[in-house]
């Protein structure tokens, strides 16, 4: 545990660091920060952070920067702060962000785009998971005797669709005749609940090949738009960034972020976050190796089951007390969504 004063000394080490992207020294620290101590102490103290693995050397004769341990220090002590004060603050931003979107993939696509513009980072928003998304109907319509189209609307107004083709004619009264059967199974329940029961008293309906055939158009139709509906903006951003100054330092990022499995599985600790309280990963504490250059920052939105990610990712210099702030404002914007 970090003294007051070290904490202070680190903080401002931070702060330096996050403006400049300079090695920080002593003489620095002193003329910029008021920390209320002489320059021997202010020395005296980042030798102990160095002692730590709190800050490091790059090279001998240049001042310090943060580590990972540093920025985890830096962060555990943001996040107790409290940041109430913010919300009648950035009021404005979030009743604008809703009235200027009238569905909800335009509010995500926004949300994104407000995100990117305050912290400057590549900014992610990903939908509720349809998975749990109540369905409201589920329509079968013919096109031709060898096609058809598949319908859902789900309670809260969203609507997917997809074609399904047969290798033989299929009569509109045989269609209709399957639409009656999914919709009684598939109304009112989620995704979620449906695959957990399909073994649970079904096995002789489902024998039935069209029935078969339509329940798997249903559940790819479902699967398909769970993976496209992630909203992200921000990446010429990540470009202006000195870490990443040559493409080629940002290219194993974006292919781990641009593989939708493992960008879930980097988001699902803040699903899992049920309090409000933003999940920070910095650096190495990320599972990807490519990602052990950059921290992110993702709260969840949202009510009970169904809920979405607002995520911002840039270098681990990141501003984390702005990157706090914007993640709490895109969250309270989609909360009731």
């Amino acid at each position: 545990m970090l003294s007051d004063r070290r904490q202070r000394v680190l903080a401002a080490l931070i702060e330096e660091y996050v403006a400049r992207a300079l090695p920080v020294g002593s003489r620095t620290l002193t003329e910029r920060y008021q920390l209320g101590v002489s320059p021997a102490t202010v020395r005296n103290e980042l030798s102990v952070l160095e002692d730590g693995g709190y800050i490091t050397q790059p090279h001998t004769s240049a001042g310090r920067i943060p580590t990972d341990t540093g920025y985890r220090a830096f962060v555990d002590n943001l996040l107790t702060t409290d940041f109430t004060g913010d919300d009648e603050r950035y009021r404005p931003v979030v009743d604008e962000l809703r009235r200027s979107a009238s569905e909800l993939d335009a509010l995500l696509e926004q949300t994104s785009s407000a995100l990117t513009r305050i912290t400057d980072c590549l900014s992610i928003v990903l939908a509720p998971s349809v998975l749990n998304l109540h369905i409201k109907q589920l329509s079968l319509i013919s096109l031709s005797p060898y096609r058809a189209l598949v319908v859902l609307v789900t309670e809260d107004g969203q609507v997917f669709n997809r074609q399904m083709e047969f290798a033989e004619e299929v009569a509109p009264d045989d269609l209709a005749r399957v639409q009656v059967f999914l919709g009684d199974v598939f109304t009112g329940k989620s995704l979620q609940q449906i695959e957990d029961g399909l073994g649970q008293g079904m096995a002789e309906a489902f024998r039935d090949p069209l029935v078969r055939m339509a329940l798997d158009e249903v559940l790819s139709c479902l699967q398909e738009s769970e993976l496209s509906r992630a909203h992200r903006l921000g990446v010429s951003s990540l470009l202006t960034k000195p870490e990443f100054s040559q493409s080629q330092a940002l290219l194993p990022v974006m292919q781990v972020l641009e593989n939708d499995t493992v960008m879930l599985h980097i988001l699902d600790e803040a699903v899992q976050q049920v309090d409000g309280t933003p999940s920070v990963r910095i650096g190495r504490e990320n599972d990807a190796e490519e990602l052990a250059g950059v921290s992110v920052v993702a709260s969840r939105y949202g009510r009970g089951d169904s809920a979405g990610v607002v995520a911002v990712i840039g270098p681990t210099r990141m501003d984390y007390s702005k990157v706090l702030r914007a993640v709490r404002i895109a969250s309270a914007a989609l909360q009731d969504v």
